[in-house]
C-alpha cells in the first residue's frame, strides 16, 4: 500500500485574496520608497497574473513583510581582518597564485605581484631562493613559508607592519629571528616561517618597497624646500624691516637738520629787522 504524494506548496494556486495581500505589500512599499511607481506596476502585473504560489512568491521576495521578526544577527567566532588602512584590500582570501618552490643548485623568485598562500612550501639545496611579499596579496590573515635549506638559502622580505613569527631548526645554519616578535599593524597579515636549515640559512628582512622610498626620497626633498623656502621669506622680510628703519632714520634726521635751519633764519631775519 502506497500513500498519496502530498503536492509541494508552492505550485498550489493562489487564491485571489493572496494576491491581494502582496498587491497590499507593493502598496506599502512605495509608500515607503522602496520601490518607484515603474517598479511597482511591473510587479502589480506581475501579482495579478500569478497562478500559484511559486509564481507569487518572488514578487516581494526583497521587500519586508508587516509583521514579520527580522532574523538575528549572524557573529562570526573568527577574527576578521580590519577594514582600516591598506592592509583590508591585500587579504584577498582564496587559492595562492604559488603554493611551492624547489632550487636545485639553482635559484627561483617569487616577487612583484603574487598571492601568497596559506601554506607554501620551498625547498633550497645547493641554491637559493627568495620570496618577496612587499608587493603580494593575502589569501588569509595569517600564511606560514615552510622552508628547507640544505647547504642553501632562502631569503624572506616582509613589508612594515607584518608580524612575522620565526619557528624553524637550524643544524649548522640557522633561521634569522631579527624580526620575529615586532607587533604588526591592526588588519596586518601574520607570516610564520617555519622549516629545517642544514649547512644553510633562512633570512628575514623587513623592507620598503622601491616606490615607497622613492616616494620618501621626494617627500624629505620637499619638505626642505619648504624649509629654505620659509627662510628666504624670513631673511627677506627682517631685510626689508632693516632697510624701511634706515630710511625712517635718515628721514628724521634730515627733517631735524632743516627744522634747526629754519631756525637759524628766522633768527637772522630778527636781527636785521632790529638793526634797520
Amino acid at each position: 500500500m502506497t500513500d498519496d504524494a502530498v503536492p509541494d506548496r508552492s505550485d498550489l494556486r493562489a487564491s485571489d485574496a493572496d494576491r491581494e495581500r502582496v498587491a497590499e505589500v507593493l502598496r506599502d512599499a512605495v509608500a515607503e520608497g522602496r520601490l518607484d511607481m515603474a517598479e511597482f506596476e511591473e510587479r502589480l502585473e506581475q501579482t495579478y497574473a500569478a497562478r500559484t504560489y511559486r509564481e507569487l512568491a518572488p514578487v516581494t521576495r526583497d521587500l519586508p513583510v508587516p509583521g514579520a521578526v527580522a532574523p538575528p544577527p549572524v557573529v562570526s567566532l573568527h577574527k576578521e581582518p580590519s577594514q582600516d588602512g591598506s592592509w583590508a584590500g591585500r587579504i584577498v582570501g582564496g587559492e595562492g597564485s604559488s603554493t611551492w618552490a624547489v632550487a636545485v643548485m639553482s635559484g627561483f623568485q617569487r616577487k612583484g605581484r603574487w598571492t601568497v598562500p596559506r601554506r607554501f612550501t620551498c625547498v633550497a639545496f645547493w641554491g637559493g631562493g627568495e620570496i618577496d611579499l612587499r608587493e603580494a596579496d593575502f589569501s588569509a590573515g595569517e600564511v606560514e613559508i615552510n622552508c628547507y635549506a640544505v647547504m642553501g638559502g632562502v631569503q624572506i622580505t616582509v613589508p612594515p607592519g607584518v608580524e612575522v613569527v620565526v619557528r624553524g631548526i637550524g643544524v649548522m645554519g640557522g633561521f634569522d629571528q631579527r624580526e620575529s616578535g615586532v607587533v604588526g599593524e591592526p588588519g596586518a597579515p601574520r607570516v610564520v616561517v617555519t622549516g629545517f636549515a642544514f649547512w644553510g640559512g633562512v633570512g628575514v628582512e623587513r623592507k620598503r618597497t622601491r616606490a615607497a622610498r622613492r616616494q620618501e626620497k621626494l617627500d624629505r626633498k620637499a619638505a626642505r624646500r619648504e624649509v629654505h623656502a620659509a627662510f628666504r621669506d624670513d631673511v627677506q622680510e627682517a631685510h626689508r624691516r632693516m632697510l624701511e628703519g634706515h630710511k625712517d632714520l635718515l628721514w628724521g634726521h634730515g627733517h631735524g637738520r632743516g627744522l634747526g635751519q629754519e631756525r637759524g633764519r628766522r633768527e637772522e631775519r630778527r636781527e636785521r629787522r632790529r638793526e634797520e
